[in-house]
């Protein structure tokens, strides 16, 4: 069983930046990380992803360049660094799962977050 907290979202003007952190817990050993958002009456949405070695990196369009996934596996943790941050970011973040290689596709993911909400101001 894995165990996923997020936790860094608050409110933040245009422009700004935010840290999220996933922290993990269990058995998460060769597992690939995901970060995807929901905003308000919207499905939720891919927004990165990485691979368990932390080499392999991909984004979804609308924050490549401004988006930074990470992880320290020493510390059972996974970043999402936000910068330039729009008002259209605004969502709750999820931090996702799933064992052996990283997908965009939500259903591949077996654990998940409680998400943290960001809201971007203009």
């Amino acid at each position: 069983q894995v165990q996923l907290v997020e936790s860094g979202g608050g409110l933040v003007q245009a422009g700004g930046s935010l840290r999220l952190s996933c922290a993990a817990s269990g058995r998460t050993f060769g597992y690939a990380m995901g970060w995807f958002r929901q905003a308000p009456g919207k499905e939720r949405e891919f927004v990165a992803h990485i691979n368990w070695s932390g080499d392999n990196t991909y984004y979804a369009d609308s924050v490549k360049g401004r988006f930074t996934i990470s992880r320290d596996n020493a510390k059972n943790t996974v970043y999402l660094q936000t910068n330039s941050l729009k008002p259209e970011d605004t969502a709750v973040y999820y931090c996702a799962a799933r064992p052996l290689r990283a997908t965009m596709t939500i259903s591949d993911y077996n654990y998940w977050g409680q998400g943290t909400q960001v809201t971007v101001s203009s």
